[in-house]
C-alpha cells in the first residue's frame, strides 16, 4: 500500500510525493527517488516496483519534481533541484517511518537530482545514479560539436507532452504524440517544441552551439556527496556513459571509493542482475549494522565473450601506443571494394587517399549503438555494403587482443562545401561468419570555411572493452552521416543541420591518409593532476 503526501518547500510549493511502507511495525531505512514522469511510473521501466523493495524491507518515497505531475510550480529543469532535494532530505528525515538512513536511486533524470544539493546539506548515506552526469553539453545533448537529434528532440517532446497533459492542452499532446509515432518529430520536433514548450530545457539545448562551452550549464555535486558510497551504473549503449565515468573520476578525486559497473545496456534496456547488484548495494550500506568501506568495484561488460570482467582501478594508465594503435591505407577504393582500405599495425604502406561522397537525399543511416533509435548491439553488414562507407579492416589477428578505452581516430580530412561530419565506427568481424559486430560509434562535425583545407580532425568515439580472438579482424568504416542521431549537415552556412531538405548539398570528403591513426586511450583519468591508482 501507499500513501500521497505534500511536502512544503521553503517558497511555499507543494511537492507531491507517494510513500509506500513495508508491512509491520517501522521504521526502516528509506529509498528516495525525485523524478519528472509521474510518480506512479517509479522508474519501472528499468528498475523495480517500490513495493518489490518494501518486500526486502525498505520505505520508498517517489517525488513528482517541482511543476511536474501533481507538484506546484514552475518546471525549469536541473537547475532547481537543488533546493528540493536538500527540502525533502530533510522531510524523510523527520519522517517517523524512517530509521534516519536513506538511500538516493534512480537514472537518466532521477540519477542527476541525487546530486544536486547545496554545499551544506548533509548528505545521504549512499547514491545509486545511472546513466547521467553533470554537464549538459557533453553529457545530455551533444557529441563531437553536433546534437543528439532523435534523442534531442524526442525526450524534449515528451517533455512538452507532460507539460501539456498539465495544463490540459490535449490537441497538443495529441500533435506531439503523433509526430512521435509517425517519425515526423525529425522534421517538426523544433517547430512544436517552439510552440509548446518554449521555455523548455530541451528546445534551450538544440538551440545553444553544439561546439561551444558558452551557454551551457555544468553542474556540481558537493564533495562531501562524492565521498558518500556511489554505485554507478553505465550502458556500453547508452548517451550518459561519459557522464557516468566522469562521475566516477569525480569521485576518487574527492576521496570516495565508487562502484562503477558498465554492462550490456542502452538506456531503457538493462542487463536482468542490475536489480540484485542494486539490492545488494542498499543492504550493505542500509540494513548492516555497521557497513564498512569496500575496496572500489569496476566491473565491466566484455563486448566480445559475452561475460563481464573485474579491473583493477589502474585501468587508468595508458595503454602503450605499439599495442593499441593502426595506421590507415586505402588505393582509393574503400567506399567500393571492401579489400582496398586496410588497417595496418605497422606506419609502412599506409597512406593513400579516399573519397566519401555524402548525398543528402539519401544519407547514411545510424544503427544501433548509443545515439540511434534501434540503441544497442547490431550487424552493421548492411550499412558497410553501401558506396558511401569508407572501410578500412585488418588482416586476421595472429593472436587474441583485448581493447578496453575510448577509439580515436585522428585523420587529414577536407571537404568542397563549408560543412561536413566525419560519423565513424568500429567493429568487429569475427573469425568463420559473415557478421559485422559493431562496437563503439562516434562522430565530428565540421563548420565553416577552414573544412576547405586539409587540417588533422579527430573523432572521439564511444568507451568500449572488448576481446577478439586469433582470426577476428578490426574494421573502421568512415561515413559523412548518422542520421537520425545527429541532423544532417547541410554543406551550407544558411541552413541547419537538421532533418534533408532542399538546401543540403552533395559534399565530396577527401580523407588523407598518409598520417592517419586510429588508436584507444584511456576513459578512466584522476582529476586535478593525479596520477593513476596503485
Amino acid at each position: 500500500m501507499f500513501a500521497d503526501h505534500t511536502l512544503i518547500a521553503e517558497d511555499g510549493v507543494g511537492l507531491a510525493s507517494r510513500v509506500w511502507c513495508p508491512d509491520g511495525t517501522g521504521p526502516w531505512p528509506c529509498l528516495l527517488m525525485r523524478q519528472p514522469y509521474g510518480r506512479a511510473i517509479a522508474s519501472t521501466v528499468t528498475l523495480p516496483h517500490p513495493q518489490w523493495w518494501c518486500r526486502h524491507g525498505f520505505m520508498v518515497l517517489v517525488q513528482d519534481v517541482r511543476g511536474q505531475g501533481d507538484s506546484g510550480g514552475v518546471f525549469e529543469g536541473f537547475s532547481q533541484e537543488a533546493r528540493d532535494t536538500a527540502t525533502t532530505l530533510e522531510w524523510i528525515r523527520n519522517h517517523p517511518d524512517c530509521n534516519g538512513r536513506i538511500g538516493l536511486y534512480g537514472f537518466s533524470y532521477q540519477g542527476l537530482t541525487q546530486l544536486l544539493a547545496p554545499e551544506d546539506c548533509p548528505p545521504p548515506d549512499c547514491m545509486a545514479p545511472a546513466m547521467c552526469g553533470l554537464d549538459e553539453r557533453t553529457h545530455w545533448s551533444c557529441e563531437g560539436g553536433a546534437h543528439w537529434w532523435h534523442l534531442g528532440l524526442g525526450w524534449g517532446l515528451q517533455l512538452a507532452a507532460l507539460q501539456a497533459r498539465r495544463r490540459g492542452d490535449q490537441s497538443a499532446w495529441v500533435e506531439i504524440r503523433e509526430s512521435l509515432e509517425n517519425g515526423r518529430y525529425l522534421r517538426d520536433g523544433l517547430d512544436l517544441l517552439e510552440r509548446h514548450d518554449p521555455d523548455g530545457m530541451a528546445l534551450r539545448w538544440l538551440t545553444l552551439p553544439a561546439d561551444q562551452t558558452d551557454g551551457w550549464t555544468q553542474h556540481h555535486s558537493p564533495r562531501s556527496w562524492l565521498r558518500r558510497p556511489l554505485l554507478l551504473l553505465g550502458g556500453w549503449w547508452d548517451p550518459h556513459l561519459r557522464g557516468v565515468l566522469d562521475l566516477a573520476e569525480r569521485s576518487r578525486a574527492a576521496g570516495g571509493s565508487p562502484e562503477l559497473h558498465i554492462g550490456p545496456a542502452t538506456h531503457l534496456q538493462w542487463w536482468p542482475q542490475s536489480s540484485a547488484l542494486l539490492l545488494n548495494f542498499f543492504r550493505r550500506h542500509l540494513q548492516e549494522s555497521a557497513a564498512a568501506e569496500g575496496p572500489e568495484v569496476l566491473k565491466l561488460w566484455d563486448q566480445g565473450s559475452d561475460r563481464w570482467v573485474d579491473l583493477p582501478w589502474t585501468l587508468a594508465t595508458p595503454p602503450t601506443a605499439d599495442t593499441v594503435g593502426w595506421h590507415l591505407a586505402s588505393d582509393g577504393l574503400a567506399c567500393l571494394d571492401p579489400n582496398d582500405g586496410r588497417l595496418l599495425k605497422s606506419p609502412e604502406g599506409a597512406g593513400g587517399t579516399v573519397t566519401v561522397v555524402h548525398d543528402p537525399w539519401r544519407p547514411v543511416p545510424a544503427v544501433g549503438g548509443h545515439l540511434s533509435p534501434s540503441a544497442g548491439p547490431c550487424d552493421r553488414s548492411s550499412i558497410d555494403q553501401r558506396s558511401d562507407v569508407a572501410l578500412f579492416t585488418s588482416a586476421p589477428l595472429q593472436n587474441s587482443l583485448v581493447l578496453n578505452g575510448r577509439p580515436v581516430l585522428q585523420c587529414q580530412a577536407s571537404a568542397d562545401q563549408p560543412g561536413f561530419d566525419l560519423s565513424v565506427t568500429l567493429s568487429r568481424l569475427p573469425a568463420g561468419s559473415t557478421t559485422t559486430q559493431q562496437l563503439s560509434t562516434g562522430l565530428l562535425r565540421v563548420l565553416g570555411d577552414r573544412t576547405r583545407q586539409s587540417e588533422e580532425r579527430c573523432v572521439e568515439l564511444q568507451p568500449m572493452l572488448a576481446s577478439f580472438q586469433a582470426g577476428d579482424r578490426l574494421r573502421l568504416s568512415i561515413a559523412g552521416a548518422a542520421w537520425p542521431a545527429v541532423g544532417v549537415n547541410p554543406g551550407s552556412p544558411d541552413y541547419p543541420c537538421a532533418a534533408p531538405h532542399p538546401g543540403c548539398r552533395v559534399i565530396s570528403i577527401a580523407l588523407h591518409l598518409e598520417t592517419a591513426r586510429l588508436q584507444m586511450e584511456s576513459f578512466l583519468m584522476l582529476h586535478n593532476g593525479g596520477t593513476p591508482a596503485d
